[in-house]
């Protein structure tokens, strides 16, 4: 049961939107419809993987958790919020399948996350997470993220998270 984080390829998409749905589903089923509610296509998949790297944990060869690191800014995001630095990179997209929650596989997509920013020479990491009860605002502040504005956009409810990479920042 040994977990490993690696790049996804274009052949695990369809997979990647299936860990990206039962999320959705199961937040859908937990706390009602809402902007969390959204079905990922593989295509939307695809399409994250041109823009960026999405990255996955694997347990048993099964993909239990995903996320996408970018430098292209979400639309969502307002850069104003953040702290000024050369070389930010975005996190969206992170989702782990509810059979695997609660056994530090977000964290270590987090802490692999970090890893690669560096590689990239990001000094931050940014993002956004749902400002309601089935938002993950509360798992990013444990992990050290740093609660940056709370706004809304599109009438979604979001909380700006940042982590810098650098110190002091650039």
């Amino acid at each position: 049961m040994t977990l490993s984080i690696r790049e996804a390829v274009a052949e695990q998409a369809a997979k990647i939107a299936a860990v990206r749905g039962a999320a959705a589903m199961d937040l859908t089923a937990r706390f009602g419809m809402g902007m969390w509610s959204s079905n990922t296509t593989e295509n939307g998949v695809l399409f994250a993987m041109k823009r960026g790297r999405v990255i996955i944990a694997v347990r048993d060869d099964a993909i239990v958790g995903t996320l996408t690191l970018s430098t292209y800014k979400p639309w969502a995001i307002d850069k104003s919020y953040f702290t000024r630095v050369k070389t930010p990179v975005y996190l969206t997209s992170m989702a782990i399948d509810p059979k695997a929650q609660r056994q530090g596989i977000g964290r270590a997509l987090l802490a692999d996350a970090e890893t690669r920013a560096r590689s990239w020479s990001g000094q931050a990491i940014r993002l956004d997470a749902f400002d309601a009860d089935a938002g993950a605002g509360d798992f990013y502040a444990r992990c050290g993220y740093v609660e940056r504005g709370r706004v809304v956009f599109r009438t979604a409810p979001l909380i700006y998270f940042e982590r810098l990479l650098i110190y002091p920042p650039a």
